[in-house]
């Protein structure tokens, strides 16, 4: 078939690359200045695609994996950016995209931006709370510094730390400054407090973060919210110490202080070591007077009470008056009470006496006889009785019945006759037995043996009353011992008796101190064995020369 035009044919491929070549000569060097719009983060390739639009149109664009190390920020949906690169089409297709060398924010506007959106919602969590910022140890032990450790930084707080109070200073290298920055000063807070307490690193007491001035896109990797979060979950104490003065971070917001230059941050972390040292000076000063000065009023104190206390003889007057008079009412007691039991035994002794016996004797012999008699009174009577009885029991009664009765009769009176002369003889030893044992308990060794008795019961009461006059006088003795050792304790002689000396002027005035002295006043120095008498001032070459008589000397 014959051709119909002379245009030039090409096939899909052919017209696809020379686009492409078109294209990529054309723009192989642009800016481009966009949003970011459907950003995912990188591929699992480590590639990021998305796109970039304005209010008329999107492009396509690309950030190969090897270029995301490299970018300064990381890519957020609906961040406007000015992205650096080359045009370039997909063949595949038939699309076109931008190849993204670098990338970059549009201005401060938009990374102020940026911030103020990731601070209010880090504030909303409670990351920048007042509450949970911990104080700073007033002298730490261990300092950890983040920062670099080739930067002018990192010398100008160990020169710092050195001057005003040398301790020991651990350093986590970091770069403070593109892509990895944000993680590696993460991992470094982490780390440290990751520390054990005991372990071959100290760990710090208080934590440093420090970066020297920049711009706001040098320093926007503190602006990362993952170092955020590590510094307000960091346990240790941390200072934020992150460009200039006027340059601020969200670290500087989460840290517990936030210094305004690295050298600042050295200097909050650790007082001046000769201002202590003054400070203790001072302290040490102020407690040896104020020492001095309550040894004073307690010396006072003692020399006032010593003398409202009573003289030794007056404690011991009271109780030995009374010690007097117990004596003197125990020794008429004592004779009291001897003459009391000396009666007693006076009326004992009258009560068995010869004459007391004698009349119990004669007493007992007469109620024998009365007996007696009653006795002979009562068998006649009897006899009468039965005799009568006989009489006329004889004329009503036979012989043999009348013979029977008088034996009958005659037998009881027989035994009657044997009971009264049993009763009389029983009567008798019972009288006798009463006498013999009244003349036993009067005998003269049985007077002998009370009288001893009663001396005995004299020499048992002497003796407790020795031991009672011991007692009261070993207690006053230590009553005694004890006021006398107050007294001593309280004193004044036996301070000087340690070598101390008490310094009085010419009229007896205590000396207290080194003003109250002139050039050439006599003074009196008294010592724990003796007084001598001295002169202020130094002596002339005449006078070391003369021999200075015992009780007059120098006081130089």
């Amino acid at each position: 078939m014959a051709r119909s035009s002379n245009v030039a044919e090409y096939t899909v491929s052919e017209i696809s690359f020379a686009l492409k070549r078109t294209v990529e000569e054309a723009y192989a060097h642009v800016r481009v200045r966009g949003e970011i719009s459907g950003y995912r983060g990188p591929h699992s390739s480590g590639h990021a695609y998305f796109g970039l639009k304005d209010d008329k149109a999107k492009i396509d664009a690309v950030v190969w994996r090897t270029t995301m190390g490299r970018l300064k920020f990381r890519p957020e949906e609906g961040l406007e950016v000015v992205a650096t690169g080359r045009l370039s089409t997909f063949p595949g297709k038939s699309t076109y995209q931008l190849v993204i060398d670098a990338l970059e924010p549009a201005g401060v506007g938009a990374l102020m931006a940026l911030l103020e959106d990731r601070k209010r919602r880090l504030a909303a969590e409670g990351l920048f709370d007042a509450a949970r910022k911990r104080p700073l140890p007033y002298l730490p032990r261990v300092i950890g510094v983040v920062t670099s450790p080739t930067g002018a930084v990192i010398r100008d707080i160990l020169h710092r730390i050195a001057d005003r109070f040398p301790v020991r200073v651990v350093v986590w290298p970091v770069r403070v400054q593109g892509e990895t920055c944000a993680a590696e000063v993460a991992a470094a807070i982490s780390g440290f407090n990751a520390l054990p307490a005991d372990g071959p690193m100290p760990r710090p007491d208080v934590l440093i973060v420090a970066r020297g001035g920049g711009s706001l896109e040098d320093l926007w990797g503190f602006n990362e919210e993952a170092v955020a979060r590590a510094a307000a979950a960091s346990a240790i104490p941390l200072i934020s110490a992150i460009g200039h003065e006027t340059d601020w971070t969200l670290i500087d917001y989460a840290a517990d202080l936030r210094a305004p230059t690295p050298t600042g941050a050295a200097e909050m972390a650790v007082p001046v070591r000769s201002e202590l040292v003054a400070a203790t000076g001072t302290l040490a000063r102020r407690l040896a007077g104020a020492s001095m000065r309550l040894l004073e009023g307690r010396r006072t104190t003692l020399r006032v009470t010593a003398r409202a206390l009573p003289r030794p003889r007056d404690f011991l007057a009271l109780p030995q008056q009374r010690f007097d008079g117990a004596a003197l009412g125990l020794a008429l007691a004592l004779k009291a009470s001897t003459a009391a039991h000396r009666g007693a035994f006076a009326r004992l002794a009258a009560r068995h006496g010869p004459m007391s016996l004698n009349a119990a004797i004669r007493e007992q012999r007469q109620r024998l006889a009365d007996f007696g008699q009653r006795t002979a009174r009562c068998l006649a009577a009897g006899v009468r009785r039965a005799r009568l009885a006989h009489g006329k029991a004889a004329g009503r009664l036979r012989p043999e019945t009348m013979a029977m009765l008088v034996a009958g009769g005659r037998a009881r009176l027989d035994g009657f006759a044997r009971r009264k002369e049993r009763c009389l003889g029983a009567g008798v030893r019972a009288a006798r037995l009463a006498e013999a044992k009244a003349s036993a308990r009067l005998r003269p060794e049985l007077i002998a043996t009370l009288a001893a008795r009663g001396r005995q019961r004299m020499r048992s009461a002497d003796g407790r009353a020795a031991r009672a006059f011991a007692y009261r006088a070993e207690r006053g003795r230590a009553r005694l011992d004890a006021l006398t050792q107050l007294f001593d304790a309280l004193n004044y002689t036996s301070v000087l008796a340690r070598g101390f000396v008490l310094v009085r002027d010419i009229d007896g005035r205590p000396v207290r101190t080194r003003a109250e002295v002139a050039r050439g006043q006599f003074l009196e120095l008294e010592f724990g064995d003796g007084r001598i008498r001295a002169s202020a001032g130094a002596p002339s070459p005449e006078r070391r020369k003369r021999r200075v008589d015992d009780d007059q000397g120098v006081l130089l």
